[in-house]
């Protein structure tokens, strides 16, 4: 630590670039809505309250800003959000899987032809289609392919060549690390504003009666019935004609611009269905009801002529004398209601509401990411205008009636009443006459931006367009309930509601009765204010307003709203006075209009508080007495002469007076406080008056803290209202010294801890909204913009104080004092932990203390928290008396040390909203820097010593109190973390104002003092890990980690500078310190504080392994994630050789990832489970077992793409595996340091790296290739698509149950959720914790939301995500390469380094990466080609079917690549004749395997491909000597060949029937190749396995296994392994097929036969275990057993003990499931299937039988093949006979295509049954299936019992079922016929066995019983026994041949009926007692049958009962009877 602070100031003037202050002091205008803000009007002097009010209103904010926050972390989002434009830098990509879709198309056009394949065809007819390759065009081949170039200049081209183009910032590639973890985003609170709701723009457009004859008034406003509340104030405004208005010209004086609005904007904060807009109309006031007013327009129209026109004139007439008269008064007339639910609809309201809530702070969303969601919400709303309110269209409505007033029901009460009834129904039309006329107006969203609008105060709107016109008037919102946001204009309005008079009782001249409102300056007439707004068309101001009157009523109710502007400054004089006339409407000769009735008042002060409320006033009759305002009407104190009262002083008069304010806070206890607070501030005389109380100098004190301390009793809305004006208040209190009657009073800690209430209050209240890190949002803005350290003001001495020359007052604390008890006793309480309970007792000691100190003034309140001033004495030696204390307190030292010495509760809410106290330490502290201007100070002695102890103090009682709440339950310990994280804000901001030496320490004590206090591992590195990352994320960390010091060269003197270290820094290195450099040491710790604390945490996290621990490794690696984007994005890290530097800084993290490469989640294998297969098919999701997982099982050592072989290698410490978005994150830093540090230390470090450890890196480049595949576009669009065909397919999803149970899938389902290698569920608890890992459906949803273009844009940046990182692991690779040659170690590296290219070339890549890797290898064969050759089979196998695969691609650069490269992997391998043979042969198989695998692949391409590579042979000077080029062309030619079968695969992709005959027989004609026969099977089972042909998959791999078997038994002879094909005849008699061909036309030995990898025991087993698994897949668990057999003696020959436990607990699974699901298996459904006409070719004429799956029926076949061949042939073209009949060729349409489908079942002899005894050997191994055909001899299929024939067609196939494919060639037909009795007694057996087996069922089955019963007994059935009875044994038969048959039947029916009996008995047993009548009923029935049947049973054919000499022969030819066949036609032979 010591070296840092000595490093400091050197490193500063040697960077330049650490400024030494960065908090800069920023004042910034108040934003404000209008022109010119709201004052108070001109020339008064203000009250001190109003001034401050004011004041606090306009006064600029003062933010601290960070001169350098651009560059910072914070910003890293920001600068993402900037970076729009980003990814128009990029380049596309081009992926093959991207172009290949348009290429696929072609194939699928025009009707396809079948082609049908000779039965067995040879391997040439197959090639026969073959056509010339030099037919084709080759495609440019790369020039300098054959030019000879050294090895090392050919690397150093790719090397230029990879470095060119390439991306300078990986992370701005990489996607945003996810905002959850962000913690140290510190949202910028929202600035403070005037709170607006959603508002809308209603514009007035028409309004008109039928008959416009006088001037009509509207006053609009809005209504909440469900609230029963008027929520918005009027907007007054007419539509009348200039003629009209000309009537009122006399009374008009002027009219005002303002007043000429007709579109008005209501805010509403929250919406309902239940709100109204209401229009009331009003005219002058004439003679009559209302209802006789009205009469002419509900009679007359304008448009009629004649008569009527008369009367509108002689009414216009009338209306211009009334207005003259009585123009300034009014009269209810109509009004309209208009509903607003439709505009704040139901869903408008579900999506506006949160946002109004958030906008005044209700709504607490405690959720961090539905805060951070309303925030992003509230933002984007402050920004576009269109979002920012319900988003409805604009409404225009017309209306064509009006309801008329009725003029006893005006008042708001009844108002409600009406609406309630409106809203219910209609029906208010029928109950209140309607006026015809014509209203229309606009309702429409208000702009954020309307032009030229006024505010309620008539101010004038930003925008305010030069011309104008009307303008747009903003309406007042009076909310429905409170909104929580503080005041920020000023506004002083007051409302007055005149609602009822009651005259009742008075003399008769009240009738018309109006009420003159004035507000009154003072008694005199003339000084009424011109502050009440004017109404429309009028001027803005008036003096004076009239209330509406309503005819011949005595008590009437008024709606009136009168609104006035409040003047700034009140006294008692100000009033409001009411005049009552009487209104004469009938001109008298000489009596005026107005009439005085009486007059009332109200002061609007009462002891200094405005009025409102509700009041209901006497009246008096005389004029008014003089001082009468002083009092209020019902005390003023009796007069002489006395005034006279209406009824004698009573109430008769209601009104109610509503305030909305900025100034007057309408709150007693708020009111006190500033009261007093002024009081000490001004000269004011003592005592002052308070509400009802006099305060005296003397208890002033006393007074104000009591009011400080009830502060926070106020209603929390007028505390929120004002709160920034209290807490500035309370802050001035703190600091100001105030002497009050001679002593110095100490409010700071009242102060103090009142605030400490309010932030406690504020942040408990559930209607206040929180930002993410849980910080009130008003305290958060309050802070941010508003606070500002209190003004120094001089002391506040009162007047009257002892002595009037102050000696110099010094400032003490207490804990500072020479009163040491009470110092130590405070610093006792202040470090034992507020949970102590022993600190009540210290208190009250201290309590004691400070009374003895303090016994000089009286103290209500004394604590042991105290700082004040001890007024110096003439005894105290005093440098100079002034008037000024020479210490004044410092705001940041008095705000630590009240948080140090606070107590209890106080304590306890200080350190819960650390963060507010924190944020104002910080604030305040910044602003005394630039005070005082400190910057030239160094910053160790900027801060007392004093205050640095409290910091320190504070962090560590900060530390401990989180260490406290963690053990605790979860509330507490969400709370500690957000206190954590505040913790941490503090010390990173402190890093900008404090020695940072300093902070470290604190850094420090904060680290250990938490892991002495925890012990779960989890928490404690989570909590140190937020902590770290705020700390981190400081835009300075780079310097505070002293980045420029390597740890090679780290200088004690001043640091060099950057240039020359850099140019030296790989000459100087030492080598023996390179390899340290990679590893987190101590000393490194300590160079690099930050970054070693962090990199620890790391290591601990990945390191651990406890509960809940994966969250924190997420943390971990998110928070490194986040530096390293933040140096990609900042500006001053883009110099490469900064960046060296950078990435110098992290290389220990390189170490920790290599040591938790065990932990990383495996991609490749993840992959292949879920099948997001390298073909991106998405039917591939449901393959059972990935050939490469099989052979991780079968342990096979060349296994390519699972890490597996390597890891074994390594020491290994089991943890729990990390998430995959977890290894994602880390593997991407990992990339980015390679990719950034300096590249020759990287190949130094290699250098001496030991070959495990390059393993290591190796291992970790693979699954970097897999994890960073490209997935593009379409992936995500496939998942989709998937999720919805499989929600469709329920038939799918059923068979799938069916046949699965819940077994092998639900198992591999399991096994694919928990990450490979963790059988402990941490992996799983992450996921489900964070629901990341099930992407398929996020994404899917996701996706939906996003637009074409933000798809393409992501597609892109991640294309060049992709390509980046390859080129980055490309590099390395190379790197590796490089440094291994030079050690000439590279034997078993470059087997690794091939293993991770070839992985590479198999995932979906760019062209631009594609073109380097080629180049790689290229060099790799030129360099390494022999030893690649000779040692590296395996890899040179799969390399050939890469480079293949690519061979075939649609782009063209991919493709000149793809054939530079296996050209020279051909040329080099020549070199040595040996191994030419095998790339040959491992190149037909690679093309043989290719076709079979991918549906997509395109031949037409590799075609032109083969021909590139023929040109290069021709091409190529140097070989044409050799037999090479002739080889190469016999290879081509093969290869071709293969081609050709491919061509005919895909005419046949449809039909898999076909597809896997012609797969078949491709197979069969590679019988003399034993590899590529082993590589078609394998293809075979592929798209088995595809198809969910599990079983047929099994048996090829069966075949594949016997096969290898063969060869490896003609190789070598050992017991164990099995006799080549002849052993797997248990598991199936097929396999024989497999037996080898003569030994002389193949010997094993000859090279490159049979060298693959399968060729061996491993790849033996692995076939097997492949094939058990599928077979367990498809439920034929015997089976498992018997390929176990085999599997078994070779494990035990190996001694592999751990296969052999996994391979018996996998035998002991298949047996549990024989047992378990024995019966219910379902194998499969049979079908005979025959093909008759000429367009079928050669199946014509041809018989199959087809295996489907368990529980197909006919129908579904038939649709299938009907739809098939119909596609081919053409609809029409194609039939399905119905029947099963034979087909007579001759009666068929030979244009047609004709198919028959018949069910059969499996078919066995007597003597097989015996064998086959359980369900499972019933169905397999079967080649004889039978169907019955029924006939009658007229040739209907079905007639009477006696004509009833039977056909039974046995058929027999083949191969016995199931065989590698699905549909097998029938064979040979037998068919025998059962006569008509014959056939009974076929019918009665079966219905004997059905019985037997309902009564015998166990348990038994009532209902299955009853309906056998039914079936059997039952009266009416049709025939039923009794009929067959009737018909075959009524009479003994004629013929003699029957007699057998006829004696059969009568025993038959001898056993049924004695079964029936059994039946029904059993039955009585089972019923239940409601079934008594339904059992002897079946008695009854039982019993008839019985009776009917008995003579027939017991009549015997006597001849039958002779005895006969040669019974044997007989029986026998009865016997073999009914199998002939049998013909009818023939004469009958008596026997």
């Amino acid at each position: 630590m010591t070296r840092l602070n000595n490093l400091d100031s050197e490193l500063v003037q040697e960077l330049g670039d650490f400024p030494e202050d960065d908090l800069d002091i920023v004042f910034t205008p108040k934003e404000c809505r209008t022109l010119q803000p709201s004052m108070p009007e001109d020339g008064v002097e203000l009250d001190l309250h109003v001034r401050d009010c004011v004041q606090t209103y306009i006064r600029e904010w003062l933010i601290v800003n960070r001169k350098n926050q651009g560059s910072s972390d914070t910003c890293s989002l920001k600068s993402k959000g900037s970076r729009k434009d980003f990814h128009k830098t990029l380049q596309k990509q081009t992926f093959e899987s991207e172009t290949s879709d348009s290429s696929d198309a072609s194939f699928q056009v025009g009707p396809r032809h079948v082609h049908v394949l000779p039965e067995e065809a040879s391997r040439t007819t197959l090639t026969s289609s073959d056509f010339d390759l030099r037919s084709l065009q080759p495609d440019p081949r790369l020039e300098n392919l054959l030019r000879h170039v050294s090895a090392e200049e050919f690397e150093r081209q790719n090397e230029e060549a990879r470095r060119t183009n390439r991306h300078a910032e990986l992370l701005a590639l990489y996607p945003s690390v996810d905002e959850e973890g962000a913690v140290e985003i510190r949202p910028v609170p929202d600035r403070p504003k005037e709170h607006l709701g959603n508002r809308i723009l209603v514009k007035l457009q028409a309004l008109r009666f039928d008959i416009e004859i006088e001037p009509l008034f509207a006053c609009i406003a809005l209504y909440d019935i469900k609230e029963r509340k008027k929520i918005s104030e009027n907007f007054h405004c007419d539509l009348n004609p200039d003629s009209l208005r000309g009537f009122l010209r006399s009374h008009t004086p002027s009219i005002d611009l303002s007043t000429q609005a007709r579109s008005a904007v209501f805010s509403v904060t929250y919406p309902s269905s239940d709100i109204y807009l209401v229009i009331k109309i009003e005219k002058v006031l004439q003679q009559g009801e209302i209802g006789d007013c009205a009469e002419p327009y509900m009679v007359l129209k304008e448009s009629e002529a004649g008569k009527s026109k008369e009367k509108i004139e002689k009414l216009k007439t009338q209306a211009e004398s009334f207005c003259q008269r009585l123009g300034k008064y009014r009269m209810p007339f109509a009004w309209i209601p208009i509903s607003l639910s439709n505009i704040f609809n139901i869903s408008t309201l579900e999506r506006e509401i949160p946002e109004a809530e958030g906008l005044n702070g209700k709504g607490c969303i405690s959720d961090k990411k539905a805060t951070l969601l309303q925030a992003r919400r509230l933002s984007e709303r402050s920004l576009s205008s269109e979002d920012s309110c319900p988003n409805f269209k604009t409404n225009s409505l017309t209306f064509n009636t009006f309801f008329k007033q009725e003029g006893d029901r005006l008042s708001d009460e009844d108002l409600f009443k009406f609406l309630a009834d409106f809203k219910r129904s209609s029906s208010l039309q029928r109950r209140i006459k309607v006026l015809p006329g014509t209203l229309k107006l606009e309702i429409s969203p208000a702009p954020e931006n309307l032009g030229y609008c006024l505010t309620p105060e008539l101010l004038p709107v930003k925008p305010f367009p030069e011309n104008r016109n009307r303008p747009h008037k903003e309406i007042l919102e009076f909310p429905v309930r409170e909104v929580y946001v503080p005041h920020t204009i000023y506004r002083n309005l007051l409302y007055v509601y005149p609602q009822r008079l009651n005259f009742a009782n008075r003399l008769a001249s009240a009738r018309n009765i109006t009420i003159k409102i004035q507000f009154m300056s003072g008694e005199d007439p003339s000084c009424a204010m011109p502050v009440i707004f004017g109404k429309s068309s009028g001027p803005e101001f008036v003096q004076e307003i009239y209330t509406a009157i309503t005819y011949h009523n005595k008590s009437p109710d008024f709606y009136e709203e009168v609104k006035i502007k409040l003047p700034a400054k009140l006294t008692e004089k100000h009033h409001l006075l009411f005049t009552f006339y009487h209104i004469s409407c009938q001109p008298k000769q000489g009596a005026s209009v107005e009439t005085l009735l009486g007059y009332s008042w109200l002061p609007i002060l009462l002891n200094d508080r405005l009025q409102t409320g509700h009041y209901c006033l006497p009246v008096a009759l005389d004029k008014l007495p003089s001082h009468y305002s002083i009092h209020s009407p019902e005390k003023v104190p009796s007069q002489t002469p006395p005034i006279k009262w209406v009824e004698g002083h009573k109430g008769v008069f209601d009104v109610e007076v509503h305030a909305v304010s900025s100034v007057h806070t309408q709150d007693n206890h708020l009111e006190k406080f500033f009261t007093l607070c002024h009081s000490l501030e001004s000269q004011v005389t003592f005592p002052i008056r308070l509400m009802d109380q006099k305060i005296t100098e003397a208890t002033l004190e006393h007074e104000l803290k009591l009011s400080i301390i009830c502060l926070n009793s106020s209603r929390l809305e007028p505390l929120v209202l004002f709160l920034h004006l209290v807490l500035d208040k309370l802050f001035q209190l703190a600091v100001q010294p105030m002497v009050i009657a001679g002593q110095t009073a100490n409010f700071s800690q009242f102060a103090f801890e009142s605030v400490v209430a309010i932030v406690n209050s504020l942040h408990n209240s559930k209607d206040l909204n929180k930002d993410q890190h849980g910080r009130n949002c008003l305290l958060a803005s309050y802070v941010y913009y508003v606070f500002r350290l209190p003004d120094p003001q001089r002391e506040v001495v009162r007047p009257g104080s002892s002595s009037a020359i102050l000696t110099e007052s010094r400032y003490y604390t207490f804990g500072r004092t020479s009163a040491v008890s009470v110092g130590s006793k405070l610093l006792q309480s202040r470090v034992i932990s507020c949970s102590n309970p022993d600190i009540a007792v210290t208190q009250t000691a201290t309590d004691e203390e400070v009374k003895n100190i303090l016994s000089s003034k009286p103290m209500d309140h004394s604590s042991s928290r105290m700082s004040f001033y001890v007024e110096g004495t003439n005894d105290m030696p005093s440098a100079c008396a002034s008037s000024r204390p020479s210490n004044k307190k410092h705001f940041h030292e008095e705000l630590a040390l009240q948080m140090v010495v606070s107590t209890g509760m106080v304590r306890e809410s200080v350190f819960k909203y650390a963060w507010f106290f924190f944020e104002l330490l910080i604030k305040s502290m910044a602003q005394y820097v630039h005070n005082i201007e400190k910057q030239d100070n160094p910053r160790r002695s900027r801060f007392s010593d004093r205050f640095k102890d409290d910091i320190t103090t504070i962090v560590s009682v900060v530390t401990s109190e989180i260490a406290a709440l963690l053990v605790k339950p979860q509330k507490e310990s969400e709370q500690a973390e957000k206190i954590n994280i505040s913790l941490a804000f503090f010390l990173y901001d402190l890093l900008s104002l404090m020695d940072r030496g300093f902070v470290f320490n604190l850094i420090k004590h904060y680290c250990n003092q938490l892991s002495n206090k925890l012990n779960s591992l989890s928490t404690l590195i989570s909590m140190r890990l937020e902590f770290l990352r705020i700390l981190c994320s400081h835009e300075h960390y780079l310097n505070l980690n002293l980045f420029f010091i390597t740890s090679v060269s780290a200088p004690a003197s001043p640091s060099p500078s950057l240039s020359s270290q850099n140019s030296s820094s790989c000459s100087s290195f030492q080598d023996q310190k390179i390899a340290g450099m990679f590893d987190l040491s101590a000393e490194y710790r300590q160079q690099h504080f930050l970054t070693g604390l962090l990199f620890t945490e790391l290591a601990a996290a990945l390191d651990a392994d406890s509960e809940g621990i994966s969250k924190v490794q997420r943390k971990a690696v998110g928070a490194i994630l986040s530096l390293l984007s933040s140096h990609d994005l900042d500006p001053r890290c883009s110099k490469k050789e900064v960046k060296i530097k950078i990435a110098a800084l992290y290389l220990p993290l390189v170490g920790i990832i290599l040591d938790s490469l065990p932990q990383l989640h495996d991609f490749t294998i993840s992959d292949a489970r879920s099948g997001k297969g390298r073909t991106g098919n998405p039917e591939e999701q449901e393959s059972a077992i990935n050939q490469n997982v099989a052979l991780a099982i079968a342990g096979n050592q060349f296994n390519l793409r699972s890490s597996e072989i390597s890891l074994v290698s390594l020491p290994y410490r089991q943890s729990a595996t990390l998430g995959p978005d977890t290894t994602r994150n880390l593997l991407i830093c990992f990339l980015w340091i390679m990719k950034n540090a300096d590249q020759n230390l990287i190949q130094k470090w290699i250098a001496d790296l030991p070959s495990m450890q390059l393993n290591r890196i190796l291992d970790l480049l693979f699954i970097c290739v897999s994890c960073f595949e490209y997935k593009g576009k379409q992936s995500s669009d496939k998942v989709s698509t998937q999720a919805l065909q499989k929600s469709r397919d329920v038939k799918a999803r059923l068979e799938e149950a069916l046949l699965r149970g819940e077994g092998a899938r639900g198992e591999m389902m399991k096994r694919c959720r928990i990450p490979a290698g963790n059988d402990r569920s941490v992996g799983l608890n992450e996921n489900l914790r964070w629901r990341k890992e099930q992407t398929h459906w996020r994404q899917a949803n996701e996706r939906q939301d996003k637009t074409k273009a933000e798809l393409d844009q992501e597609a892109l940046i991640s294309g060049n995500l992709a390509t980046e990182a390859n080129l980055i692991i490309l590099d390395m690779q190379e790197n590796i390469i490089q440094a291994s040659f030079a050690a000439e170690c590279r034997d078993n590296l470059l087997g690794g380094v091939l293993k991770v290219l070839v992985n590479s070339l198999g995932c979906d890549q760019s062209t631009t990466y594609l073109t380097h890797c080629f180049a790689t290898l290229r060099a790799l064969i030129a360099k390494f080609g022999d030893f690649l050759f000779e040692e590296e089979v395996e890899q040179c196998a799969d390399l050939c079917q890469r480079v293949l695969h690519h061979c075939s691609s649609s782009i063209d650069i991919t493709r000149t690549q793809a054939c530079a490269t296996l050209y020279l992997l051909m040329r080099y391998s020549f070199s040595s004749t040996s191994n030419f043979a095998r790339v040959k042969m491992q190149v037909t198989m690679s093309l043989a395997s290719l076709v079979g695998k991918s549906p997509e692949f395109n031949e037409e391409f590799l075609r032109r491909s083969l021909r590139t590579i023929l040109a290069y042979a021709e091409e190529d000077v140097d070989m044409q000597a050799t037999p090479f080029p002739v080889q190469v062309e016999e290879l081509l030619c093969n290869l071709n060949s293969i081609l050709s079968d491919t061509v005919k695969m895909r005419e046949f992709q449809e039909d898999p029937e076909m597809l896997m005959d012609l797969m078949y027989r491709i197979a069969k004609g590679y019988q003399t190749s034993p590899d590529l026969r082993l590589t078609w099977l394998q293809n075979m089972a592929e798209k088995h396995t595809k198809r969910k042909c599990y079983t047929e998959a099994a048996m090829c791999l069966v075949h594949a296994a016997a096969l290898v078997a063969e060869y490896l038994s003609m190789l070598e002879d050992r017991n164990y392994l099995p006799v080549g094909s002849v052993s797997f005849q248990n598991i199936s008699s097929n396999v024989l097929e497999e037996s080898a061909v003569s030994d002389d036309v193949l010997s094993p030995d000859e090279d490159g036969i049979c060298s693959g990898r399968y060729f061996s025991e491993s790849g033996l087993v692995g076939l097997l275990e492949q094939a058990a698994e599928l077979f367990s897949t498809g439920q034929l668990y015997e089976t498992v057993n018997e390929v176990y057999k085999i599997v078994i003696p070779i494990l035990e020959a190996h001694r592999d003990f751990r296969k052999l436990t996994l391979t018996h607990s996998k035998l002991q699974k298949a047996f549990d499931s024989i047992i378990n699901k024995g019966q219910k298996r379902m194998f499969g459904t049979y079908f005979r299937v025959g093909f008759y006409g000429s367009k079928f070719g050669d199946l014509d004429e041809q018989e199959f039988v087809y295996k489907e799956p368990a529980i197909t029926k006919l129908p579904e076949i038939s649709h299938r093949l009907e739809g098939f061949y119909g596609q081919c042939f053409g609809e029409d073209a194609v039939e399905v006979i119905k029947d099963s009949a034979p087909v007579d060729k001759r009666k068929l349409d030979p244009n047609k295509a004709y198919i028959q489908i018949t069910f059969v079942e499996p078919y066995f002899d007597e003597y097989e049954m015996k064998n086959r005894v359980t369900y499972f050997e019933k169905n397999f191994n079967l080649c004889r299936f039978m169907y019955t055909t029924p006939f009658t001899m007229d040739g209907r299929p079905r007639g009477e019992l006696s004509e009833q024939y039977k056909r039974n067609t046995i058929l027999t196939t083949m191969h016995a079922f199931p065989y590698i494919k699905t549909r097998i060639n029938v064979i040979q037909k037998e068919e025998f016929i059962l006569t008509p009795i014959e056939v009974a007694i076929e019918d009665m057996r079966k219905k004997t066995q059905e019985l037997t087996a309902a009564t015998n069922q166990e348990p038994p089955d009532a209902k299955m019983l009853q309906m056998v019963l039914q079936g059997s007994v039952g009266a009416t059935v049709n025939q039923g026994p009794l009929e067959v009875a009737q018909v075959f044994l009524a009479e003994i038969p004629a013929d003699p041949k029957l007699y057998r048959h006829h004696n059969k039947l009568r025993l038959c029916f001898k056993e049924f009926i004695m079964r029936c009996g059994e039946a029904v008995e059993k039955n009585k047993r089972l019923i239940t007692a409601d079934q008594r009548e339904y059992q002897l009923e079946l008695r009854k029935n039982y019993g008839k049958l019985k009776e009917n049947l008995r003579p027939m049973i017991e009549r015997k054919i006597p001849e039958l009962y002779k005895p006969v000499v040669k019974v044997h022969s007989t029986r026998e030819s009865f016997r073999n009877h009914s199998f002939r066949k049998y013909d009818v036609q023939t004469s009958s032979q008596s026997t």
